[in-house]
């Protein structure tokens, strides 16, 4: 199992899921921290203009609070097919990325790992809870809380006043 809960999880930070490497990390690390969380692919159109932005905003507000949690996710268009060794690979060496990379997970159907459920509760889509594609982005807040979530067109740049006003530096 990908990540585990508590019985009833009120927010990110009851949750437990797997590094890359295949090591628990506790989401409770993050408390106090604007989050960023986010499906990523490595094949996918969406991939070079995400990957740039999202690395601007980290370096930009990395040592103010906010974080970039990235699920690499193979369920659109089989996009994200590596290992999660060739994706953290992938993903440090092409783009040079310094933000943490999780194991490899669905956000959809049936085997929808626990996080995600968590996620898209309340924050519907266009097309219901589902996640539509790669790179659906979710903002949570400091407390854990789901503050918005985004469509994948939307660029993670256009965020920036969102990070800004929960970090409280708006």
């Amino acid at each position: 199992m990908t990540s585990q809960l508590s019985k009833n999880p009120e927010t990110i930070y009851d949750f437990i899921v797997k590094d890359a490497k295949g090591d628990d990390v506790d989401l409770s690390n993050y408390k106090g921290k604007v989050l960023l969380i986010i499906n990523v692919a490595s094949k996918c159109g969406l991939t070079n203009s995400n990957y740039a932005e999202l690395n601007q905003l980290y370096q930009k507000y990395k040592d103010q609070g906010f974080e970039i949690l990235a699920f690499p996710c193979n369920q659109f268009g089989e996009q994200e097919p590596g290992t999660n060794e060739e994706i953290t690979e992938f993903v440090c060496t092409r783009f040079k990325s310094e933000f943490p990379i999780f194991d490899k997970i669905e956000v959809n159907g049936e085997n929808t790992a626990p996080v995600y459920k968590f996620l898209k509760a309340g924050k519907w889509g266009f097309f219901g809870d589902n996640i539509q594609w790669n790179f659906t982005k979710f903002l949570v807040d400091k407390d854990g809380k789901v503050a918005d979530r985004y469509y994948p067109t939307t660029p993670p740049l256009g965020l920036e006043h969102s990070i800004r006003k929960l970090l409280g530096i708006a």
